[in-house]
């Protein structure tokens, strides 16, 4: 049995096991709450499993927002899993995804779109958003290339300065969204005509006359990550990022500049995740909130659960982060549709993280059951 096919086989099982659980909670909740049947709890189950496919004639709409809302989750799936390809633990994603927002928004309203044409600012805001993202991502690989100082105390830390740096900047700015009552947020990027192309996918993922926020984001995701896949697994210098992951000493030994690969891997990481910002705030349609020092964003931190279910496979982290924003999906419905609330499913993606962590226990169990039939 092939690698590949033992990493999916591995996150199947994660799944199913997840899934199981979130089974057994709503069949418990069921027995002990008499206002909630045991033909509710299978029915939430079947809703949970159907995600927007259950949703009636707002499938299409749920469909478009849940592809638009995986768009910067594959980012910074991608920009934890080349990380840890690396040996890296890149727990800093919110803080490059921060920056990367920042900035792209800043090139976005800042250059006049009456000057400029809006595709020359989009791209110009899409670089920078990158940019900045890698720029921040470099300061932990600097640290941990050249001091030594351990990547998640970095990265913990550097998050946080993001976050403040973030809310400076924009505090009593003149981008704020003053009006319908959106203090706390950016004025979107649709003000100055700049926004990421659709090519009518938001017509074609639509609820009746309600378009959805779906636009060619999703292409560029998927671009980007079957690029790293060619980059990791076809060229010299993915081979040298993955060997300094599996020895640093072995490959400084090889002659290979560990120090560099490291920085490096920390760059691309965050130029990844500030990419997936990006394309958030450029879509024109989104809001970003501004005073970000009490909370950080939520796909950032989970990337981690998306490479880890991926098993750091550049093309399976396209698949986790859909998964995981339909089980999203899943949610909102089953809150709408039963006497259930969403965070069944929170608690099903929770356990499934959980049994992620016994992917490579499944893994080296397959390989052993081949090697076992093999001497037979």
């Amino acid at each position: 049995m092939k690698g590949s096919i033992k990493q999916i086989l591995s996150s199947l099982l994660c799944i199913l096991g997840g899934v199981l659980v979130g089974f057994i909670v709503l069949l418990l909740m069921a027995m002990f709450n008499e206002n909630i049947s045991l033909a509710e709890a299978f029915r939430g189950i079947g809703i949970i499993l159907g995600g927007p496919f259950t949703s009636g004639r707002n499938m299409m709409f749920q469909l478009g927002n849940m592809i638009f809302n995986a768009t910067p989750l594959i980012f910074t799936g991608l920009a934890v899993a080349i990380a840890f390809k690396t040996g890296l633990f890149n727990i800093g994603a919110p803080g490059q995804y921060l920056m990367g927002a920042m900035t792209s928004l800043l090139v976005a309203l800042s250059i006049p779109s009456s000057s400029v044409h809006p595709a020359i600012i989009w791209i110009l805001a899409f670089m920078a958003g990158a940019i900045a993202g890698g720029i921040w991502g470099a300061i932990p690989g600097f640290f941990k290339a050249v001091l030594n100082v351990n990547e998640v105390i970095v990265c913990i830390m550097s998050n946080w300065i993001a976050a403040n740096v973030v809310s400076w900047v924009f505090k009593d700015s003149r981008f704020i969204n003053y009006a319908e009552t959106k203090v706390n947020f950016i004025v979107k990027t649709e003000i100055n005509n700049v926004a990421t192309p659709t090519l009518g996918m938001d017509s074609l993922f639509s609820g009746g006359a309600v378009k959805s926020y779906v636009d060619i984001g999703i292409f560029i995701a998927i671009g980007v990550a079957i690029l790293l896949f060619i980059m990791m697994n076809k060229t010299t210098f993915g081979y040298e990022l993955k060997a300094c992951g599996f020895n640093k000493n072995a490959s400084k030994y090889a002659g290979m500049n560990e120090k560099r690969n490291i920085i490096l891997s920390m760059v691309i990481a965050g130029a990844l995740a500030g990419a997936g910002a990006a394309l958030w705030c450029l879509n024109g349609h989104q809001d970003f909130k501004w005073d970000t020092y009490q909370t950080l964003p939520a796909d950032g931190f989970n990337g981690i659960v998306v490479a880890l279910l991926a098993a750091n496979n550049p093309i399976g982290v396209i698949f986790s982060s859909l998964f995981l924003k339909y089980l999203n999906v899943s949610g909102a419905n089953l809150a709408a549709n039963t006497s259930f609330n969403e965070y069944v499913s929170q608690l099903i993606i929770a356990m499934i993280v959980y049994f992620s962590g016994f992917a490579s226990y499944i893994t080296g169990k397959l390989s052993n059951r081949k090697k076992n039939d093999l001497n037979k």
